[in-house]
């Protein structure tokens, strides 16, 4: 078998290449992809050649983990049937000229079923967003939930939304850029300079901007906490003294894990987390170049998907 993949031949330089699948195991299953999703933090770097070392770095390599389609077909072990929609967080089935640290961004892929999440299919392309949603809730966890968001896009929209699925109470959400203040649902987005408050305790960035930490560790209450939510390029740093007064805490979340998943599945089939309103453009991926450079470059654009359906 073979695939149409978005391979990411070096920074800048995107292309549409054929590429040979790896053979399906009895554990495995196909998917003819519909949507995947662009991500603006990782794929970013990548796209940029600014992506810290990883294991599996590399170009040529095939960007994505936000993969969503149809199965076509499912080993005898893979524990799902032909026809189910299912959500794909990258795959690992190409051949050897190209590497796979995410994978998911092709018209076919061959994936373990364990690794794969059943959707309803109703969801359609909006199921790309649930890597973003368990990622807000991983970044939630058992810990307490955000009372200061940093940031307006996706996962702090997700984040926000999470935080009022679980009851709790409304956060505050920062954003300086004016065109990404609206869209909020039950809870308020200011600029940062209309806010006068010291009493955080629970603050979660997710811009990924360095020389923010000084700032957000002097919003805290005793003994708050800053979670480092978003991606960052750059070392951090911050002054001893003022977080030594607030006995602060700085935690890192990192990547979700299948128990954030089945929480957002849960969350989202019973009608509690809306994923609604969060994609703002759509593009065929026979025109991926273009549709990655707007995900990019455009401050109007949330959320880019690359529609496969065409191939």
């Amino acid at each position: 078998m073979q695939t149409t993949a978005v391979v990411l031949e070096e920074p800048g330089s995107i292309a549409l290449r054929e590429l040979p699948l790896a053979q399906p195991t009895a554990d495995d299953v196909v998917v003819d992809v519909s949507w995947t999703g662009i991500s603006t933090g990782t794929e970013r770097l990548l796209y940029t050649g600014r992506m810290p070392q990883f294991p599996g770095m590399g170009y040529p390599l095939v960007p994505g983990y936000e993969s969503v389609g149809v199965v076509s077909q499912a080993g005898a072990a893979s524990g799902l049937s032909e026809g189910e929609m299912v959500f794909v967080p990258g795959a690992k089935c190409f051949g050897d000229d190209v590497r796979c640290l995410f994978g998911g961004s092709a018209r076919k892929l061959v994936v373990p079923g364990a690794r794969v999440i059943s959707l309803d299919s109703g969801l359609a392309e909006q199921g790309a967003l649930m890597a973003l949603a368990a990622t807000a809730q991983h970044a939630i966890g058992e810990h307490a939930v955000p009372d200061l968001i940093v940031g307006h896009g996706v996962l702090g929209r997700l984040l926000a939304r999470l935080t009022l699925a679980h009851g709790q109470p409304a956060p505050v959400v920062w954003e300086t850029n004016p065109m990404r203040r609206s869209g909020a649902e039950g809870y308020a987005v200011i600029d940062p300079s209309e806010d006068a408050r010291k009493d955080y305790r629970a603050i979660y960035d997710v811009s990924g901007a360095k020389g923010l930490l000084n700032d957000l560790i002097s919003r805290l209450a005793p003994m708050g906490e800053v979670v480092l939510a978003g991606f960052y390029e750059e070392p951090l740093s911050f002054d001893f003294p003022a977080a030594f007064m607030r006995e602060a805490r700085i935690r890192v979340a990192a990547q979700w894990q299948a128990t954030d998943s089945a929480t957002v599945k849960r969350l989202v089939e019973a009608g509690q987390l809306s994923l609604g309103g969060l994609i703002t453009h759509t593009q065929d991926a026979a025109n991926a170049n273009d549709a990655y450079r707007t995900a990019f470059e455009d401050a109007s654009c949330l959320k880019m998907i690359l529609d496969w359906r065409a191939f």
